[in-house]
């Protein structure tokens, strides 16, 4: 009974008179709790046992000594917050936290083409939400159906500029973004825009279209539209502004006159025919036959006629020239007339953004540029043609391609004629005239760097075109990411020397004396030209990206991933 007693309710342990439990019966039948050290109380009189030093254990989970704790990461929540909800209704991680690079949106850190391009080319679920400075007053945020229209404006003076699908999606993301639209995707093809908003998963998304109808080239603007959209992305500029700046753009016209674009393509096709071996009166005869053919090509648009029958007409006055200086002075290489022509009618700029659309996995729109490529050179074709036609088999059967093949090392004049047909290319794009002068010398080391080595080192033309026009891609990108502009007039103009007008013309000259398997064989050749000056500026342009880092891209520049053949 005494041993019952202390143990049922003698001492201070577990289920005794200091619990307030000792005259329970139903608790003196439960089991002692986890808490007790021991089933054994001391009897009365004898002291208890010293407590422990370890009397608080710790958790089976807790981190060992010398490990750090993990920061806290964002509380959860819902994906998709209205635009405009200001920093206090951050945007919660929608992929584990550290699985994804954290992107920034903060100006100094990197150009928003860079920051942008990185997140167009994630899948839309795994693209993070941009930081955004605080706003100076809290407010609701602008229209959902404004910004898309602001945004799809911006796009089409992109596109019909001739910029790469690519860079157009960039630079629509980058609006949407800035406004506050996070979960939005811009789609580009080669005559329509489509941009599409969803505000959260159980709301109907937004989507609007824009078709592109007139595609036009003015540099000039086109660098306006960069500096908004850097202003639109870095500086805060609020919407009306934009929507002012954006009106101002295009009531703005160009910066050169007609008669100085008539000018410019004279001065680019006699550059040319000196490019390829002519001399001053070869200049003045193909001057003047661009400078006709010019005209004529505005008297047919001004007429409504399609683009098609304006390079028809363009190629007339070029190729008729030529002949009549053949029939009348058999000792002056009149073919180079003729090339110089075709250099001012060549579609590079068209070409070039056909490849680039191509190789970045926007194929729709770069079957749909090299199908225009190919119309605009079978109306080049056509024009040529009938005039070596009637030549050949009538009075001009002087005319002979390998005349043109008597290849003249003259490195003084050629630098100078390639260094003049850039700044006329320029001209004739419309280019402000800041960056005219910076695109004259790309065209001149251009051509430096392609004729030591065809000439120098007797290097194969297609992978001396290559690597010129790869330098000019990496000189355009590296002088567009400093001045937070388009590449294309640092670009475009530059590789002017390098398009394949000469083999362009022993091509159509063999096909009208109906020697189809050299004619063939010429026009290979020019092919496989014009492809390594496209691929060669794209791939300048991506090793800009490739080698300079960009800041806050922890894990690299993610690229889009294709399958592999199968």
């Amino acid at each position: 009974m005494v041993a019952d007693r202390q143990r049922g309710g003698g001492g201070s342990g577990p289920g005794g008179p200091a619990d307030g439990r000792a005259g329970d019966p139903a608790e003196d039948r439960k089991p002692q709790s986890d808490e007790a050290r021991s089933a054994f109380t001391p009897p009365l009189g004898v002291p208890l046992p010293p407590v422990p030093e370890d009397e608080h254990p710790t958790s089976e989970f807790a981190l060992p000594e010398g490990v750090a704790p993990e920061p806290e990461t964002e509380p959860e929540g819902s994906a998709f917050t209205w635009p405009g909800a200001g920093p206090a209704a951050s945007f919660p991680a929608f992929t584990p936290p550290h699985g994804i690079p954290k992107v920034s949106l903060i100006k100094e850190e990197a150009p928003w083409q860079d920051r942008m391009r990185t997140m167009l080319r994630m899948p839309l679920a795994e693209r993070p939400m941009p930081d955004r400075p605080p706003r100076q007053e809290e407010e609701a945020g602008p229209a959902v159906p404004r910004v898309l229209d602001l945004t799809l404006r911006i796009g089409e003076l992109l596109l019909a500029g001739g910029e790469g699908a690519e860079d157009v999606e960039t630079a629509m993301l980058g609006v949407a973004h800035a406004y506050g639209l996070g979960r939005c995707e811009p789609t580009v093809t080669f005559t329509l825009l489509t941009v599409s908003y969803q505000a959260s998963l159980v709301d109907d998304p937004v989507t609007a279209h824009r078709t592109v109808r007139r595609r036009g080239t003015d540099y000039t603007r086109l660098n306006a539209v960069y500096r908004l959209i850097h202003d639109i992305t870095s500086n805060g500029l609020t919407l009306e502004e934009a929507y002012g700046r954006l009106a101002e753009m295009r009531r703005n016209r160009h910066p050169y006159p007609g008669w100085a674009l008539t000018l410019a393509s004279g001065l680019l096709a006699g550059a040319a025919s000196m490019l390829v071996g002519g001399g001053p009166v070869v200049f003045l005869a193909a001057a003047v036959g661009a400078m006709l053919g010019d005209r004529l090509a505005w008297l047919a648009a001004g007429r409504g006629l399609p683009e098609f029958y304006q390079f028809v007409a363009a190629a007339l006055p070029p190729a008729a020239m030529g002949v009549a200086l053949s029939a009348s002075r058999p000792d002056i290489q009149a073919s180079a007339v003729i090339t110089g022509g075709l250099f001012a009618l060549i579609p590079g700029r068209a070409l070039v953004a056909g490849v680039q659309d191509g190789l970045t996995g926007f194929y729709i729109t770069a079957a749909a540029r090299l199908l225009e490529v190919g119309y605009l050179i079978v109306g080049i074709v056509c024009g040529v043609l009938v005039v070596l036609y009637g030549g050949v088999h009538i009075g001009g059967g002087t005319l002979n391609p390998e005349a043109a093949l008597q290849h003249k090392e003259r490195p003084v004049i050629q630098i100078v004629a390639a260094m003049l047909l850039a700044f006329a290319f320029a001209v004739l794009l419309q280019q402000e005239r800041h960056t005219v002068w910076v695109t004259t010398l790309n065209g001149g080391v251009a051509w430096v760097i392609y004729a030591a080595l065809a000439d120098t080192m007797r290097a194969d033309p297609v992978p001396a075109t290559a690597v010129a026009a790869g330098l000019v891609g990496l000189f355009g990108q590296l002088l567009a990411r400093y001045r937070h502009a388009s590449a294309l007039p640092y670009i475009t103009a530059a590789i002017g020397p390098l398009l394949p007008g000469s083999a362009v013309y022993f091509a159509l000259l063999n096909f009208a004396k109906n020697e189809l398997n050299t004619g063939i064989s010429s026009l290979t050749k020019a092919a496989a030209l014009a492809l390594a000056i496209a691929i060669g500026v794209n791939l300048g342009s991506e090793m800009a990206r490739l080698f300079l880092k960009v800041p806050g891209e922890g894990a690299g520049r993610r690229a889009a991933k294709r399958t592999r053949g199968f």
